[in-house]
Protein backbone atom coordinates (compact mmCIF):
# COMPACT_ATOMS: atom_id res chain seq x y z
CA UNK A 1 0.00 0.00 0.00
CA UNK A 2 2.78 2.14 0.53
CA UNK A 3 4.38 2.65 -2.77
CA UNK A 4 1.47 4.07 -4.52
CA UNK A 5 0.72 6.86 -1.66
CA UNK A 6 1.13 9.17 -3.89
CA UNK A 7 -1.01 8.16 -6.70
CA UNK A 8 -3.80 7.40 -4.45
CA UNK A 9 -3.59 10.68 -2.44
CA UNK A 10 -3.57 12.72 -5.77
CA UNK A 11 -6.96 10.78 -6.88
CA UNK A 12 -9.10 12.24 -3.97
CA UNK A 13 -10.48 15.25 -5.78
CA UNK A 14 -13.93 15.12 -6.32
CA UNK A 15 -16.63 16.90 -4.22
CA UNK A 16 -18.78 14.56 -2.18
CA UNK A 17 -22.15 14.70 -3.10
CA UNK A 18 -24.74 17.20 -1.49
CA UNK A 19 -25.88 16.24 1.95
CA UNK A 20 -26.77 19.89 2.65
CA UNK A 21 -23.55 20.11 4.55
CA UNK A 22 -19.93 21.95 3.43
CA UNK A 23 -17.66 19.49 2.41
CA UNK A 24 -14.15 18.65 1.51
CA UNK A 25 -12.18 16.50 0.10
CA UNK A 26 -8.64 15.27 -0.27
CA UNK A 27 -5.59 13.92 1.95
CA UNK A 28 -3.65 15.41 5.24
CA UNK A 29 -2.07 15.00 8.00
CA UNK A 30 -3.96 14.86 10.77
CA UNK A 31 -1.39 15.79 13.79
CA UNK A 32 2.17 15.43 13.41
CA UNK A 33 3.88 16.38 17.43
CA UNK A 34 7.43 16.84 18.30
CA UNK A 35 8.79 15.21 21.24
CA UNK A 36 9.77 20.02 21.51
CA UNK A 37 6.19 20.70 22.33
CA UNK A 38 5.57 21.66 18.63
CA UNK A 39 2.94 20.01 16.80
CA UNK A 40 2.13 20.18 12.60
CA UNK A 41 -1.01 19.36 10.61
CA UNK A 42 -1.52 19.50 7.11
CA UNK A 43 -4.62 19.99 4.63
CA UNK A 44 -4.73 19.50 1.29
CA UNK A 45 -8.35 19.50 -0.02
CA UNK A 46 -8.37 20.17 -3.63
CA UNK A 47 -12.16 20.20 -3.46
CA UNK A 48 -14.01 22.57 -1.52
CA UNK A 49 -17.61 23.57 -1.21
CA UNK A 50 -17.59 26.83 0.26
CA UNK A 51 -14.88 28.01 -2.48
CA UNK A 52 -11.62 27.82 -4.26
CA UNK A 53 -9.59 24.24 -3.28
CA UNK A 54 -6.73 24.86 -0.77
CA UNK A 55 -4.25 24.03 1.30
CA UNK A 56 -3.71 24.39 4.96
CA UNK A 57 -1.04 24.02 7.29
CA UNK A 58 -1.60 24.23 11.73
CA UNK A 59 1.25 24.97 13.81
CA UNK A 60 1.20 24.57 17.97
CA UNK A 61 4.20 26.39 19.27
CA UNK A 62 5.22 24.52 22.77
CA UNK A 63 2.94 27.16 24.56
CA UNK A 64 0.35 25.63 23.16
CA UNK A 65 -0.68 28.42 20.79
CA UNK A 66 -2.04 27.64 17.07
CA UNK A 67 -1.59 29.82 14.17
CA UNK A 68 -3.53 28.09 11.03
CA UNK A 69 -1.75 29.44 7.32
CA UNK A 70 -3.78 28.85 4.91
CA UNK A 71 -3.38 29.48 0.75
CA UNK A 72 -6.96 31.11 0.61
CA UNK A 73 -8.60 33.46 3.02
CA UNK A 74 -9.35 32.05 6.22
CA UNK A 75 -12.97 32.39 6.05
CA UNK A 76 -13.04 29.90 3.66
CA UNK A 77 -10.90 27.51 5.16
CA UNK A 78 -9.90 25.83 7.95
CA UNK A 79 -10.15 28.80 10.32
CA UNK A 80 -13.84 29.05 9.66
CA UNK A 81 -14.14 26.04 11.58
CA UNK A 82 -11.24 26.02 14.65
CA UNK A 83 -10.33 29.71 14.30
CA UNK A 84 -11.72 30.95 17.75
CA UNK A 85 -9.07 28.22 18.99
CA UNK A 86 -5.99 30.01 17.22
CA UNK A 87 -3.87 32.45 17.93
CA UNK A 88 -3.63 33.83 14.56
CA UNK A 89 -5.48 32.89 11.25
CA UNK A 90 -3.52 34.28 7.90
CA UNK A 91 -2.77 33.76 4.49
CA UNK A 92 0.54 32.10 3.30
CA UNK A 93 2.30 30.79 0.57
CA UNK A 94 1.80 26.90 0.36
CA UNK A 95 3.01 24.27 -1.24
CA UNK A 96 2.93 20.64 -1.18
CA UNK A 97 5.07 18.87 -3.45
CA UNK A 98 5.51 14.77 -3.70
CA UNK A 99 9.63 13.99 -4.03
CA UNK A 100 8.75 10.39 -4.29
CA UNK A 101 5.82 8.02 -4.57
CA UNK A 102 4.98 7.70 -0.74
CA UNK A 103 7.39 11.54 0.41
CA UNK A 104 6.41 15.09 0.10
CA UNK A 105 8.01 18.13 1.36
CA UNK A 106 5.44 21.64 2.44
CA UNK A 107 6.60 25.10 2.87
CA UNK A 108 5.07 27.77 4.10
CA UNK A 109 6.04 31.24 2.69
CA UNK A 110 10.12 31.21 3.71
CA UNK A 111 9.80 30.02 6.93
CA UNK A 112 8.46 26.17 7.40
CA UNK A 113 10.39 23.27 5.80
CA UNK A 114 8.20 20.02 6.53
CA UNK A 115 9.83 16.60 4.94
CA UNK A 116 7.76 13.56 5.59
CA UNK A 117 7.74 10.18 4.81
CA UNK A 118 4.85 7.63 4.54
CA UNK A 119 4.62 3.61 6.20
CA UNK A 120 2.26 1.26 7.32
CA UNK A 121 1.02 -0.67 9.83
CA UNK A 122 -0.73 -3.60 10.51
CA UNK A 123 -3.55 -1.31 12.36
CA UNK A 124 -3.36 0.90 9.34
CA UNK A 125 -3.46 -1.51 7.02
CA UNK A 126 -6.45 -3.15 8.57
CA UNK A 127 -8.36 0.45 9.06
CA UNK A 128 -7.93 1.07 5.24
CA UNK A 129 -9.11 -2.12 4.30
CA UNK A 130 -12.12 -1.55 6.35
CA UNK A 131 -12.58 2.11 5.14
CA UNK A 132 -12.62 0.72 1.46
CA UNK A 133 -15.44 -2.11 2.08
CA UNK A 134 -17.80 0.68 4.26
CA UNK A 135 -20.78 1.76 2.40
CA UNK A 136 -21.72 5.12 2.59
CA UNK A 137 -24.50 5.19 4.94
CA UNK A 138 -22.06 4.14 7.22
CA UNK A 139 -19.89 6.78 6.95
CA UNK A 140 -22.91 8.85 7.67
CA UNK A 141 -23.39 7.70 11.03
CA UNK A 142 -22.54 9.07 13.99
CA UNK A 143 -22.93 5.80 16.25
CA UNK A 144 -20.17 3.89 13.62
CA UNK A 145 -17.81 7.26 13.61
CA UNK A 146 -17.68 7.23 17.25
CA UNK A 147 -17.69 3.67 17.34
CA UNK A 148 -14.22 4.17 14.75
CA UNK A 149 -12.72 6.63 16.97
CA UNK A 150 -12.81 4.85 20.31
CA UNK A 151 -11.48 1.34 18.63
CA UNK A 152 -9.13 3.38 16.16
CA UNK A 153 -7.34 5.46 19.41
CA UNK A 154 -5.76 2.41 21.22
CA UNK A 155 -5.53 0.58 17.63
CA UNK A 156 -3.26 3.60 16.53
CA UNK A 157 -1.50 4.10 19.04
CA UNK A 158 -2.73 7.96 18.82
CA UNK A 159 -4.31 8.77 21.95
CA UNK A 160 -8.14 10.17 22.36
CA UNK A 161 -9.69 9.99 18.58
CA UNK A 162 -13.16 11.86 17.58
CA UNK A 163 -14.50 11.26 14.15
CA UNK A 164 -17.73 13.43 14.94
CA UNK A 165 -18.41 16.10 17.49
CA UNK A 166 -18.25 19.97 17.13
CA UNK A 167 -15.59 22.25 16.06
CA UNK A 168 -13.85 25.04 17.98
CA UNK A 169 -16.42 27.23 16.36
CA UNK A 170 -19.30 25.48 17.34
CA UNK A 171 -20.24 23.77 14.04
CA UNK A 172 -20.71 20.20 13.76
CA UNK A 173 -17.85 18.19 12.16
CA UNK A 174 -17.62 14.61 10.46
CA UNK A 175 -14.40 13.03 9.41
CA UNK A 176 -14.02 10.15 7.19
CA UNK A 177 -10.80 9.03 6.98
CA UNK A 178 -10.28 6.08 4.70
CA UNK A 179 -7.23 5.49 4.26
CA UNK A 180 -4.03 5.93 6.49
CA UNK A 181 -0.93 5.73 6.29
CA UNK A 182 1.93 5.93 9.40
CA UNK A 183 4.50 8.87 9.60
CA UNK A 184 7.83 6.94 9.23
CA UNK A 185 9.75 10.05 9.18
CA UNK A 186 8.62 14.22 10.21
CA UNK A 187 11.52 16.54 10.12
CA UNK A 188 10.44 20.20 10.35
CA UNK A 189 12.35 23.65 10.67
CA UNK A 190 10.57 27.00 11.26
CA UNK A 191 12.84 30.14 10.77
CA UNK A 192 15.87 27.86 10.27
CA UNK A 193 15.00 26.40 13.75
CA UNK A 194 15.06 22.70 13.72
CA UNK A 195 11.81 21.04 15.56
CA UNK A 196 13.11 17.71 17.09
CA UNK A 197 12.30 14.39 16.64
CA UNK A 198 8.86 13.52 16.62
CA UNK A 199 7.54 12.38 20.05
CA UNK A 200 3.94 12.79 21.67
CA UNK A 201 3.20 15.89 23.75
CA UNK A 202 3.03 16.04 27.57
CA UNK A 203 -0.93 16.73 27.04
CA UNK A 204 -2.56 15.54 23.99
CA UNK A 205 -4.21 18.15 21.88
CA UNK A 206 -7.01 19.32 20.92
CA UNK A 207 -9.62 21.86 19.20
CA UNK A 208 -12.78 21.49 20.25
CA UNK A 209 -13.72 17.98 20.24
CA UNK A 210 -11.10 17.12 16.90
CA UNK A 211 -8.16 15.35 19.01
CA UNK A 212 -4.42 16.27 17.85
CA UNK A 213 -3.00 12.63 17.27
CA UNK A 214 -0.21 11.34 19.90
CA UNK A 215 1.61 10.41 16.84
CA UNK A 216 1.76 11.37 13.13
CA UNK A 217 -1.00 9.81 10.66
CA UNK A 218 -1.76 10.87 7.04
CA UNK A 219 -5.14 10.24 5.76
CA UNK A 220 -7.19 10.42 2.93
CA UNK A 221 -10.77 10.95 2.76
CA UNK A 222 -13.53 13.53 3.25
CA UNK A 223 -14.78 16.07 5.96
CA UNK A 224 -18.39 17.45 6.50
CA UNK A 225 -19.38 20.54 8.78
CA UNK A 226 -22.37 22.68 9.22
CA UNK A 227 -23.31 25.23 7.81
Amino acid sequence: MTHDARSIAEQNTALPPDDGQERFAGYGVMGAPFASGHCLALRHFPASSVGDGYDSVWHRDPAGEWTIYSSVRPEVSCARYFGSATEDARTADISVRWTGPAAFTVTVDDRLVWDLELGKSAATTAMTGLGRLMPAALWRSDAVLSLMGRVAGPALGVGQVRLTGNSANGQRFRANPRMLWTLDESRATIDGVDLGPPGPLREQAHLGDFWIPQRGMFVVGEAYFEG
